[in-house]
């Protein structure tokens, strides 16, 4: 079992910039591929980036390429998820999760085993 914690979600104006961190407290997730993920009200999640166990290999979705960058430090067991140019349609809960791989991570919510409780982002226009 895994648990995941996402932080540093919260209120931009239109073009500004948030970090999101999931960390693990209780378990390392050096031997997992990992995901961010997104759901606004009324819509389906939907895949934003994901980064493979190594952190060599970083993937996105086209809405946010360019903007977001997924990133992991072994070090802090963390995953992070920097957002600039932000615009109102990224607006949504973000969510972390893990994916028991070597291979490339996936970009299917149903492909990932564990995730967290979510965290907010609002931007206004």
């Amino acid at each position: 079992q895994v648990t995941l914690v996402e932080s540093g979600g919260g209120l931009v104006r239109t073009g500004g910039s948030l970090r999101l961190a999931c960390t693990a407290p209780s378990r390392s997730l050096a031997s997992f591929a990992m995901g961010w993920f997104r759901q606004a009200p009324g819509s389906d999640r939907e895949f934003v980036a994901a980064i493979n166990w190594s952190g060599i290999s970083t993937y996105y979705a086209d809405s946010v390429k360019g903007r977001f960058t997924i990133s992991r430090d072994s070090t802090k067991n963390t995953v992070s998820l920097q957002m600039n140019s932000l615009k109102p349609e990224d607006a949504a809960f973000y969510y972390c999760a893990a994916m028991p791989t070597r291979l490339r991570p996936g970009n299917r919510p149903v492909e990932y085993d564990y995730w967290g409780q979510g965290t907010q982002v609002t931007v206004s226009s």
